[in-house]
């Protein structure tokens, strides 16, 4: 396996969960608040740029005071970084820029003792090329078991100068690149979904899939709470590699256009939408059963979440049949519009689609990978996933009226049963970051593209912690691996905290009235009658009223005895603004449907 260190039971119990198993139906995952950590942007402790493990330790009191349920890592282990992390050298260690294996530890007890638990990211679809197991399949040749590792392919043509299929990169460009042999000659091609430094490994080797169950137990030995598993959807590839070319419309990680996704959902897998020969293929259930069964040998009731861009609804639902995966990533409700009729389709067809496999809907609206959704809700153009929003971008959002939505938006998702992700920054209202220098940029969509695409640099610049200070309390020395707005202070979290109306203020009062009428155990019933532009629901004692549209709208008749519990944006009592959430008191009569 990787170069892991042995874990000694007694470092196993010293980093165990912080509680133990539940009865089924009350896991702590099925409603749990989970809080996405980008670490090189999270909290930088030594002060070179990049944000750290111990500046996340030493953050972790922020987030207990929010009142999230446990946190997710994306990746921290040894990687040359050409994709942020996501090109990993060696899984069973921690890069050097975040830290070291007892910083990881050391983190990992603090947040279970401020009773957060510990998700961690994983990257098996591919490694980094620097990885050694890449480096002995160069090395060792064609028809060898080291390169049976990954997906290398003769090329055709007479003396194999084109490429094995047509497939493009998810980056851009060509997913295939050939290789120089020992010998100085042109030889075979390997296939890599993203960037060309990110080959694919084979998932029909058992080698590999012995080499992740190690790793698999190597960090469930060291405590952690799960694993958010990454490209969930693109292990494994069709037999016989056909040529594919994907439709124009849809993001890059292969999910429909909402449209589609939503007119498929409910429908048998006959009139499903085409699936991509390197997405969603039927063989990467049979992975993920083998993974539960060893999560089910640790206590603590341990999490799988698939990032899997699947449509619709009900082929996503199979990533989390009882025997697979906990949780998955609910992407059309992410890339659904703030759309009153849309998103009642959308909510319904979730609920809908994973109660049917006994498991919650798993809620988000921004992450490391879309346009910040205080931006992202108020594009007036197209903008598929990956493309990222920059200066050139037609249809830039206003800021006012996308930090205006995305608060009612986040006030609708916290209201809703299951699970819900944050990403971190999103509480302090951080829009996408638009006019990021050229010169800056890191993302590999940016050079692969030609800078056709600005890809995902805009969500992922350090967040503001103190108002006035270097880096915005980033760091104390002012570095920063992406530069940071200079207009960022009044989102700053000294800014906020303790100030009625903040964006901060109503994330916490948000996550506390969430957990304290149990909204993530509960059930939804829609209020009907109301006007096109609002969506209304009942979750057991809590009554929301999200209105989507621009017109005002009076309370109706019968919620004005009800308590406000909490208002998205300013609220007199009598009138939900445009682009307002409000939560009421549920009263002992209410027609519902």
């Amino acid at each position: 396996m990787d170069s892991a260190l042995p874990t000694t039971s007694a470092t196993a119990a010293q980093h165990a969960s912080p509680t133990g198993g539940s009865t089924p139906g009350s896991e702590w995952w099925r409603s749990a608040v989970i809080y996405q950590i980008y670490p090189r942007s999270f909290a930088d402790a030594n002060g070179d740029g990049l944000g750290d493990l111990p500046g996340i330790t030493s953050r972790l009191g922020a987030l207990q005071e929010l009142g999230v349920d446990a946190i997710w890592l994306s990746p921290f282990m040894t990687s040359p970084q050409k994709d942020a992390g996501y090109d990993v050298a060696d899984y069973c260690d921690v890069d050097p820029i975040f830290g070291t294996l007892a910083d990881f530890d050391a983190m990992t007890a603090a947040a279970h003792a401020a009773d957060i638990r510990v998700i961690v990211d994983l990257v098996p679809n591919h490694s980094s090329s620097a990885h050694r197991w890449f480096q002995e399949a160069l090395a060792a040749g064609p028809g060898s078991a080291e390169r049976a590792r990954y997906m290398f392919r003769d090329g055709k043509g007479e003396h194999g100068e084109i490429a094995p299929n047509n497939w493009e990169s998810v980056f851009g460009g060509p997913a295939w690149t050939r290789v120089t042999e020992a010998d100085g000659t042109p030889g075979q091609w390997y296939l890599h979904i993203f960037d060309s430094s990110q080959p694919d490994f084979d998932w029909t080797n058992p080698w590999v899939r012995e080499q992740f169950r190690d790793i698999l137990r190597f960090w469930l030995d060291r405590g952690v709470d799960g694993f958010r598993v990454d490209v969930a959807h693109g292990m494994i590839k069709a037999d016989g590699l056909p040529d594919y070319t994907p439709p124009a419309e849809g993001g890059s990680m292969g999910g429909a256009s909402v449209d589609a996704s939503l007119e498929a959902a409910g429908t048998g897998p006959d009139s499903w939408p085409e699936t991509a020969p390197y997405w969603g293929q039927d063989g990467v259930h049979e992975i993920y059963r083998d993974w539960h069964e060893l999560l089910a040998t640790y206590d603590g009731d341990r999490v799988l979440c698939a990032e899997a861009w699947v449509d619709p609804l009900d082929k996503m639902a199979l990533w989390v049949r009882p025997d697979e995966m906990q949780q998955a990533f609910n992407f059309p409700y992410l890339e659904t519009p703030w759309n009153a009729a849309a998103l009642k389709t959308v909510v319904s067809e979730s609920l809908r689609a994973f109660a049917q496999v006994g498991a919650p809907s798993t809620w988000v609206l921004s992450n490391h990978d879309v346009v910040r959704h205080a931006s992202r809700l108020a594009l007036t153009e197209e903008n598929p996933q990956g493309y990222g929003v920059g200066p050139n971008t037609p249809g830039k959002p206003d800021r006012a009226l996308g930090l205006q939505r995305a608060r009612a938006a986040t006030a609708l998702m916290l209201s809703l049963p299951g699970g819900a992700y944050l990403y971190q920054g999103e509480e302090l209202g951080l829009p996408e970051v638009i006019d990021l220098p050229d010169d800056a940029r890191q993302d590999p969509t940016w050079f692969r593209t030609n800078h056709e695409r600005y890809g995902r640099d805009g969500c992922r610049v350090p967040i503001p912690w103190a108002a006035g200070h270097p880096a915005y309390g980033f760091n104390t020395t002012g570095a920063s691996w992406l530069p940071q707005p200079d207009d960022w202070n009044d989102y700053s979290r000294d800014a906020q905290a303790g100030i009625p109306g903040s964006t901060l203020e109503l994330y916490r009062t948000l996550l506390r009235l969430r957990r304290e009428h149990t909204l993530g155990l509960g059930s939804i019933a829609w209020i009907e009658g109301a006007p096109d532009t609002i969506l209304a629901l009942t979750n057991g004692a809590v009554t929301v009223v999200a209105n989507t549209g621009a017109d005002d709208i009076a309370v109706p008749s019968s919620l004005a005895d009800s308590a406000v519990l909490v208002a998205s944006g300013p609220f007199d009592g009598r009138t939900i603004h445009g682009d307002t959430t409000v939560w009421f008191t549920t009263p002992s009569t209410l027609p519902v449907g």
